[in-house]
């Protein structure tokens, strides 16, 4: 067992899910877990305890009341958020979910100074943003977890259409975490071979629609909420790329400086993930029309980022 701390900000569905994942695999040697409700969180943590009892893990599960408890961590997952309610309006919660953001920073930035953070809170991209320029951290100690959970929604939808060990699925989804993301159905390949030289262009479209409203369906099924076991285990590889230092690719929101041509803007696109957090940013070949696609996506993210920037300017004033 590593000898590393990871805690978790938020410890609904997507966090509990995380925190029993991280302790079965022994992936590290504490969890903390932080929420605004304290019975439940201490709940968590005492199920998942005695759940590790079960295969004789270590791990500690600790539940976090005090701010000074939470420290010392390597890794931070921050969930917390609220979801988008009837009436509620774009900038209603992209300001709402800005403040949840920036008072779990007060809270938590100074007992844990070394930490990469790790944003799952949605708007994903716009929320990356706003941790970044509240911690003033570099971007590869602060980055988003989206474009792994729709790549691998992508692969499945793949997976759906023609029957091949899911291993051998090459695909990936870039640009902003909402029905305008890119999955780059040109370069995704089965066995080394273009899936759009063995699929029918129905198939293909279906695979597109599919993954572009991935997490729609899952909201639209269960009624009362949203994905969680998706989410909660893309975040899980994310912390293991890290503890281990696999410098293995993953799909991460992340602050672009001249990257895909763009500049102070929060985009998901392929990084290699270790130790440091994104060790290195990698810039795809893109054709002309995809090229096209990504600035879509970059505008609806870059839209959010304005209405942060105009209401800081407004108070200014």
């Amino acid at each position: 067992m590593n000898n590393k701390t990871i805690g978790i900000v938020g410890v609904g569905n997507v966090g509990s899910s995380l925190a029993f994942s991280l302790a079965l695999s022994s992936l590290c040697n504490k969890i903390l877990l932080k929420d605004i409700r304290e019975d439940y969180t201490k709940a968590m943590a005492l199920d998942i305890s005695q759940a590790c009892k079960t295969t004789n893990n270590k791990t500690k599960i600790k539940a976090c009341i005090e701010n000074s408890e939470f420290k010392d961590c390597d890794i931070v997952v921050i969930t917390a958020g609220v979801a988008r309610k009837p009436n509620m309006s774009r900038e209603e919660l992209l300001y709402t979910n800005e403040k949840i953001i920036n008072s779990i920073f007060d809270d938590i930035l100074e007992n844990n100074p070394k930490a990469i953070f790790l944003i799952v809170s949605n708007p994903l991209d716009a929320m990356v943003y706003v941790a970044l320029k509240k911690t003033k951290l570099p971007r590869n100690r602060v980055f988003g977890m989206a474009g792994t959970l729709d790549s691998a929604r992508f692969k499945y939808y793949i997976d759906e259409k023609i029957d091949f060990p899911y291993e051998k699925i090459e695909a990936m989804v870039i640009g902003a975490h909402s029905n305008t993301m890119l999955p780059l159905i040109n370069h995704a390949k089965i066995d080394g071979k273009k899936i759009v030289d063995i699929l029918k262009k129905d198939d293909l479209d279906y695979i597109l629609d599919s993954t572009k409203n991935g997490g729609a369906k899952v909201v639209e099924l269960l009624k009362t909420g949203s994905a969680y076991f998706a989410p909660s285990y893309s975040c899980f590889l994310l912390c293991k790329a890290i503890i281990e230092d696999s410098k293995n690719i993953f799909q991460v929101s992340t602050l672009l400086i001249k990257d895909y041509g763009y500049e102070d803007i929060t985009l998901g696109v392929p990084a290699i993930i270790g130790k440091n957090g994104i060790e290195k940013i990698i810039e795809l070949d893109l054709s002309s029309k995809e090229k096209e696609e990504l600035e879509i996506s970059a505008k609806t993210v870059e839209n959010s980022i304005n209405i942060f920037k105009i209401k800081k300017n407004n108070f200014k004033t």
